[in-house]
């Protein structure tokens, strides 16, 4: 059995080499098990790709950096997927890190002869800003990221499960179109964590919020079938109440940002960029 991880990476030189430090202290994996990483740099204009190859993948690993000339996520995965040999696909991002145990887990939970989806357990970095920080305080203790398998930052799925869909489609959320092409009993939760950061600032927080928005809007639209398969769990009264009662200003700058996404005043005509 052979794991595939793919990491797409635009100009990720500040982050890519702790993406892989931490992969590569992964814990044994299970007997027979191989490990190959491809590095998908697209449309970098830094130094990232250098420093992915600066690093050692442990013996055994293989390691490919293939490099775009022009930038895009999904056409980088494209490639990617092309280029994978793996009876499991592993999609990380570039500035996530994930936990010793988590590759194992996933070699261990995805049998290969069925269509699986699978993720770890996120956690939320600690942000530099006390806004993103008091913001991240209640939005890790929503329904949505505490319970089923979000996959946000970092998701896993078997080939054959892979083979639902040709080429990733240029859309804005790819995570939330592989989380939704298998149904809630497909898709499994790990223990094992991931770290995953937030944009910084109360301005970058309602960009982020708002394409998410357009995101899964996208999705609906395009593929009207594929919501069927979510698995949402609402936000009652009383649970909002105890995250509240714990987190005070927390809730505040979750409201806030809740508002502003719905204000024009707060409409964003620039280019995408995640505002790190």
């Amino acid at each position: 059995m052979r794991l595939s991880v793919l990491i797409p990476a635009h100009n990720e030189s500040a982050y890519i080499s702790a993406c892989l430090g931490h992969l590569y202290t992964s814990r044994p994996l299970p007997k027979g098990v191989e490990v190959e990483v491809l590095v998908l740099a697209n449309g970098c204009s830094d130094d990232t790709a250098a420093k992915a190859r600066q690093l050692e993948p442990p013996p055994g690993w293989q390691l490919q950096v293939l490099e775009r000339r022009e930038g895009g996520k999904l056409a980088a995965l494209n490639d990617g997927d092309r280029q994978a040999t793996g009876d499991v696909l592993v999609y990380l991002d570039a500035d996530v890190t994930v936990e010793p145990e988590l590759l194992a887990e996933l070699a261990t939970a995805l049998t290969p002869d069925r269509a699986l989806y699978a993720s770890g357990t996120p956690e939320v970095s600690r942000a530099t800003s006390a806004f993103t920080r008091a913001y991240a305080s209640v939005w890790q203790e929503l329904p949505f990221v505490t319970t089923g398998a979000p996959g946000f930052g970092l998701f896993a799925m078997t080939r054959k499960g892979r083979g639902r869909w040709g080429d990733w489609p240029s859309i804005i959320s790819d995570d939330t179109f592989a989380r939704l092409s298998f149904t809630p009993e497909e898709r499994l939760r790990l223990p094992a964590r991931y770290h995953w950061p937030m944009v910084e600032g109360f301005r970058n927080l309602v960009r982020v919020r708002r394409r998410q928005n357009i995101g899964v809007e996208e999705i609906a639209r395009l593929y009207p079938d594929l919501p069927e398969n979510d698995d949402l769990r609402p936000l009652t009264r009383a649970h909002l109440m105890r995250i509240a009662l714990r987190h005070p200003l927390g809730l505040m700058a979750y409201l806030a940002v809740s508002l502003a996404v719905r204000t024009p005043l707060f409409a964003s005509t620039e280019a995408w960029a995640r505002g790190r």
